[in-house]
């Protein structure tokens, strides 16, 4: 009687409906089919996903993928017909959504929801298709810093120890009239994904093939001729700096239009309004803490042999002891950095100067025009190379590039490379304006002195 269809489909429901609580989630499964009971494996077949407004806290159930989709389709279209008209009461200020998935497979960890990480422990999503709709996403009227937007941890938060997806086709709708163009997902797999560290988590990536916006990207381990599977600093084998670095990771982006990069930000990116780039990032990742059953039991000891040494003593003593143990556990997470080499080719692009620059920090005014000058008459191809180094801790909450500061960071980068070439291009130009003014001295000699040897 436990394993007959309806009490899967049960078993289906109930987990759905934990998972979705307060997500404003509306979730359609045809069927839901659990192979192993011991592995804790459920499979639902054709699912359809979907978050609008006056969807209420969220529900799963089952029914037909098709019908689900259409329904969705057509409140969407009368909702848009209407202007939002009776919603006034709820905010819709988020990213709305209605995908169709062909077969989720979820596996299911009693003991991870019992310690507070969440009760899903692997997921793999194969054939996603629909529609991203971020048309009711509403900027704010002042310019905020987006770090605000971090997520805050609560308990239960999802913590998955594989995550793998396939055959991902989606379009996405931007606010403030931005044309509708596709993201693509060929395969991903990533050794973890936490809802804590979800940007941080999809930079880890195993590996994440893809298009976006029809131009090519892909996230794989760095390889080099003569080493195969080793820490990699500089190009070179580091054995000595292994357990410093996790993995050493390469982003590469083809062709991408610069409209995706000059929208919501300052500096240089935003100066471009017309041309592609292509962006190679070389990632190094650093080591995770070590968490192991030994770590946790060693830390334990040392917790109460401490405690045992300082009821010995007065407290005097012992509120030094706790600030200095304190501030040495804080400066060691905060010595965990992330280190991105970026190499990045602007090609046929035009930029202009901004009018309104009072929001630029980190910008000379000054230079602006010079920089602006330097990227038209270097259109067809303009390298830049920077490093960009950020704490770990950085990306704690973040979803984003934005929210994570990453954005900001090489948008100053890119301004400082900028600078730096525009200083070298100057002094290259003083040096030939030397080397030729010198070359003309010489010419200039060589003649008089032949005239006069002519002459005498």
């Amino acid at each position: 009687m436990v394993n007959t269809v309806l009490a899967q489909e049960t078993l289906a429901r109930w987990v759905g409906n934990y998972l979705t609580k307060s997500t404003g989630l509306q979730v359609v499964f045809e069927s839901a089919i659990v192979p192993k009971w011991g592995d804790g494996v459920i499979r639902l077949n054709n699912v359809f996903v979907s978050r609008r407004p006056g969807q209420g806290q969220g529900k799963v159930q089952k029914g037909s993928q098709t019908n689900a989709a259409a329904a969705a389709a057509a409140a969407a279209l009368a909702e848009k017909a209407s202007g939002n008209a009776g919603e006034e009461d709820e905010d819709t200020n988020y990213t709305q959504f209605d995908v169709s998935i062909d077969t989720v497979n979820i596996t299911l960890s009693f003991t991870k929801w019992f310690n507070g990480k969440g009760l899903l422990r692997s997921a793999d999503i194969k054939g996603i298709r629909g529609v991203i709709d971020r048309t009711s996403v509403q900027q704010p009227a002042e310019p905020v810093d987006p770090r605000i937007y971090k997520h805050q941890h609560d308990t239960g938060d999802f913590e998955l120890e594989s995550f793998k997806m396939e055959d991902l086709l989606v379009t996405v709708y931007q606010p403030g009239s931005f044309r509708p163009f596709t993201v693509s997902v060929y395969s991903c797999d990533l050794p973890q994904l936490r809802k804590q560290w979800l940007f941080y988590d999809f930079m880890s990536a195993n590996m994440i093939s893809g298009s976006f916006d029809d131009s090519l990207f892909t996230i794989h381990p760095r390889q080099v001729h003569n080493q195969t599977g080793a820490s990699l600093i500089n190009g070179a084998d580091a054995d000595a700096a292994a357990p410093q670095w996790k993995k050493h990771s390469r982003l590469r982006i083809d062709g991408l239009n610069i409209d995706h990069l000059n929208r919501g930000v300052t500096g240089p990116f935003s100066w471009i309004h017309e041309g592609n780039v292509d962006i190679v990032a070389d990632i190094m990742l650093p080591a995770d803490n070590d968490e192991s059953i030994a770590k946790v039991m060693s830390d334990v000891y040392d917790r109460v042999e401490a405690t045992v040494t300082s009821n010995s003593k007065t407290d005097i003593v012992n509120e030094p002891i706790e600030g200095s143990s304190g501030q040495s556990t804080q400066d060691a997470r905060d010595k965990r950095f992330l280190v991105m080499d970026l190499r990045v080719h602007l090609c046929d692009v035009r930029a202009h100067v901004p009018i309104w620059t009072r929001d630029i920090s980190y910008v000379n005014n000054a230079l602006i025009r010079p920089i602006v000058a330097y990227i038209n008459s270097k259109r067809t191809f303009i390298p830049i190379n920077c490093r960009v180094v950020k704490s770990v801790n950085e990306f704690d909450g973040s979803w984003t590039i934005f929210d994570s500061g990453l954005m900001d960071d090489l948008s100053r980068e890119t301004y400082d490379a900028f600078v730096h070439d525009i200083m070298d291009n100057q002094a290259r130009t003083r040096r030939m304006k030397k080397v030729g003014l010198w070359t003309l001295q010489l010419a200039a000699q060589a003649l008089f002195i032949g005239l006069a040897g002519h002459l005498a």
